[in-house]
């Protein structure tokens, strides 16, 4: 769309929402263009603490390289608002195209429907955004790859012997799809016996899921398994059963390697992690926006696979996390 169209468009949009918000907060890992011929693209981050983000961040940073786009990259540190914002802003400054790595996905729907009507291509990555105004979606069947690992996860308590597993389980209940992992998860190993004694709350921050994961170990002597739903609830919980020694009779599982959590596949804490391909996520998503930019039809989905990682193919793995 040309920019002058564009920009005719946006004045009858722009009203709708709170303008001038972000102003110099975007932060940037390759520039934007002040009005150059290239293309340029924003994606909207949950965070960059998490290894899982930074790769994204690398695979769609490599994208654009290749693909001759501007790439910005805004993070909202976890702030469903601030995203919105950052749309808002995005659209004022006239992109092209938006990928959202969404962390409330209604709540952000009439900000991406905004950036829609005013000409941006938009691909959401990871959490699915249901909303017309997407193009594409990119990512994993977070609840298909959570009935994965609870089917590998009836699979290892066969060959354990043991019947009716209890379970507690680490996750971050203000995460949609965190929740699609626990949910998908939950029902595949109670339909083969097992029992969800207790969940606790690691709000997708490491220090409140250490914290989470200490109280379930202390309260729950009785568990056999801890499921971990991300990244930070896996930390806190290997951590946890690190410090109270509890290795030998609970067994990790969780999502998202890290540097900690294949040092615990090592010593035999941690049993499975369902390792997502975020790096190809990243890479796919800001391809499919230059795409769009240029006119291709929208692939619609995108499907990255995981792996559930073992000691039998954690090695492939370690150079990622030293």
């Amino acid at each position: 769309m040309a920019r002058s169209t564009r920009l005719t468009r946006l004045a009858a949009v722009s009203a709708l929402l709170a303008t001038g918000l972000l102003g110099a907060a975007c932060g940037t890992d390759g520039s934007a263009s002040g009005g150059g011929e290239k293309p340029r693209i924003g994606l909207v981050q949950i965070n960059q603490q998490a290894i899982f983000f930074n790769e994204m961040n690398a695979g769609a940073q490599q994208a654009a390289e290749e693909a001759g786009v501007d790439l910005t990259i805004f993070n909202a540190n976890d702030d469903a608002l601030k995203q919105n914002e950052a749309i808002d802003n995005f659209v004022q400054q006239q992109f092209d195209g938006i990928v959202v790595v969404a962390i409330d996905v209604e709540g952000i729907k009439p900000a991406v429907k905004i950036a829609k009507d005013a000409g941006l291509k938009v691909v959401a990555v990871d959490a699915i955004v249901d909303s017309p105004a997407v193009d594409t979606q990119v990512g994993v069947d977070n609840a298909a790859a959570a009935k994965q690992m609870g089917t590998f996860v009836n699979d290892w308590a066969k060959k354990q012997n043991v019947a009716a597993p209890n379970i507690g389980v680490v996750g971050a209940l203000n995460s949609y799809i965190q929740n699609l992992r626990k949910d998908g998860f939950n029902s595949t190993v109670e339909a083969a016996g097992a029992k969800i004694v207790q969940t606790v709350d690691g709000q997708n921050k490491q220090e409140a899921a250490l914290t989470a994961a200490e109280n379930l170990l202390t309260s729950r002597s009785d568990l056999t398994a801890v499921y971990a739903t991300g990244e930070p609830a896996l930390l806190g919980t290997v951590a946890a059963v690190k410090s109270q020694n509890a290795g030998d009779r609970v067994k990790i599982f969780g999502w998202d390697l890290t540097k900690e959590a294949i040092g615990g596949i090592d010593d035999g804490s941690v049993a499975g992690v369902v390792q997502q391909d975020p790096r190809t996520e990243g890479y796919e998503a800001v391809k499919e926006v230059k795409a769009l930019i240029g006119g291709a039809q929208a692939k619609k989905t995108i499907d990255v696979p995981v792996t559930i990682v073992t000691k039998e193919n954690v090695d492939k793995y370690r150079s990622t996390f030293k």
